[in-house]
């Protein structure tokens, strides 16, 4: 007898054999994803830092803008002796590097002096300085030195600036006690401010500043006791616009 093992293996039936293929064999294989959060990657970061650095230098440069102060110009060329009037001069907005180099020149927010008269010749266009001017009476001017609590000035405070000076005389005890209150007087008025010089150092703010004001002839006999209200109260100015 032939037996299935000696056959040939033409002879032998292939169609009752199945090949199991594994479940879901065809698929195709998971995808391997990065978890890394995006808020850590690298172009992100980088896109969030340009950002911000360019936020603050438009920042800076917005506040630059505004740091500039209002000074006259010469219209046109200006000769020596020339009296200078309002026809004469142009506002124009400059930006100094400190306040010493500011005050070298006549401010657009202050009131052309009375009977301006020029020292020197000054070109068309050129900042007009405080040192090529003359006024009448000048030289009859008396400088007193104030010492004013920094918040007793106002901001807009500077050479050329006029003001009015208050002075609020300190009470005593008694005067305390009983309830009276306290009195302010003008003691000098109408004054031109010759020097301001900034208040506060790299530690601080200044608590007081030192204001030194002209006083006209017209207000000399008053200065006696304007000097010792002065002296015996609290300072305040005004500035008159």
């Amino acid at each position: 007898m032939m037996t299935a093992m000696s056959r040939p293996a033409s002879d032998i039936d292939l169609s009752d054999r199945t090949t199991a293929v594994p479940t879901g064999s065809t698929s195709s294989p998971a995808a391997d994803r990065s978890l890394r959060p995006r808020w850590r990657e690298p172009r992100l970061a980088l896109g969030l830092a340009l950002v911000a650095l360019c936020a603050v230098l438009g920042a800076r440069l917005l506040g630059a803008r505004d740091d500039t102060v209002g000074v006259w110009v010469a219209r046109g060329a200006l000769a020596e002796d020339h009296q200078v009037v309002a026809a004469d001069l142009a506002r124009h907005q400059v930006r100094f590097e400190d306040q010493a180099d500011a005050d070298r020149y006549l401010s657009a927010d202050a009131d052309l002096p009375s009977g301006a008269t020029l020292d020197r010749s000054v070109g068309a266009g050129e900042l007009l300085p405080r040192d090529a001017l003359r006024t009448a009476g000048a030289a009859s001017l008396v400088e007193v030195p104030l010492s004013v609590a920094a918040e007793s000035v106002p901001s807009s405070v500077r050479v050329g600036s006029t003001v009015d000076v208050w002075v609020t005389r300190r009470r005593d005890g008694a005067a305390a006690a009983a309830g009276r209150p306290a009195r302010s007087t003008l003691v000098l008025d109408d004054v031109a401010v010759v020097a301001a010089p900034d208040v506060g150092t790299s530690l601080g703010p200044a608590t007081t500043r030192s204001v030194v004001v002209g006083v006209p002839a017209a207000q000399a006999r008053r200065l006696p006791a304007s000097i010792a209200a002065v002296t015996g109260g609290d300072v305040l100015l005004t500035v008159r616009r």
